[in-house]
């Protein structure tokens, strides 16, 4: 551990020697610098100028966690447009949720729906907590055939109705796993009912059995062991 001291304490004090141990501090690195001796308001200067020498050395990932222990919630988002020129979409949000900016998660967010990135934009609608962003951005992965997708989007909000949904495109599309995933968040005991039909149609013997097991159709769940358990494994 490297103690930091200094005359004063106070918000005012010159700083300039913080910048000429700067190199030194980092190389001992941020967890291990001391600055319980100052207050506040130093803490935040000096935390700040350390975020300034990372990102000058292209460490983004400590110097957000510097700008984070520093309150700097502007230098953050700098960070996170840094990322995104570099098309590293998901460290972007990140740094954008860290800095509290709705007007860049929403906007990175829609870009990467535009260009396809579903899983960055599922990323940064989740971080704005937007229904109806989730919403759009789960039809979305619906029309590109993305149903791991859909199924993460709307098994987050809730959406019962869209993940059966999903599940009956599934099923109609012959994706009987994506299918039973979807019935299953869904709780839709029917459609697992119908599910299960369908894999003893094509000798699916072991994925019949677990869909009528969710569905509680026990007779069915009889019917499979007592005629097919040579089949089940």
């Amino acid at each position: 551990m490297v103690a930091v001291t200094s005359a004063g304490a106070h918000a005012g004090q010159d700083l300039s020697n913080f910048k000429k141990i700067m190199p030194s501090l980092l190389d001992k690195g941020l967890d291990n610098v001391n600055l319980s001796m100052f207050d506040e308001g130093t803490k935040k200067i000096v935390l700040a100028l350390m975020g300034d020498e990372l990102v000058r050395r292209g460490r983004l990932a400590d110097a957000m966690k510097a700008f984070v222990l520093a309150g700097n919630k502007g230098k953050l988002v700098q960070i996170g447009q840094d990322y995104e020129v570099v098309g590293l979409f998901g460290n972007a949000i990140d740094a954008y949720r860290l800095g509290d900016s709705s007007e860049k998660l929403l906007e990175c967010g829609n870009k990467c729906l535009e260009q396809g990135r579903l899983q960055d934009a599922i990323k940064a609608y989740r971080a704005l907590n937007d229904t109806s962003l989730m919403i759009r951005a789960g039809e979305v992965c619906m029309q590109k055939l993305k149903w791991d997708y859909a199924i993460e989007v709307f098994s987050s909000i809730g959406d019962r109705s869209r993940l059966v949904e999903v599940g009956k495109r599934c099923l109609g599309d012959g994706q009987l796993g994506y299918a039973a995933k979807a019935f299953e968040l869904a709780g839709d005991k029917e459609m697992l009912s119908q599910l299960g039909d369908v894999c003893v149609k094509q000798g699916l013997f072991a994925t019949a059995l677990k869909a009528y097991q969710l569905a509680g159709n026990e007779m069915m769940v009889q019917f499979i062991k007592e005629n097919f358990s040579s089949k089940l494994f």
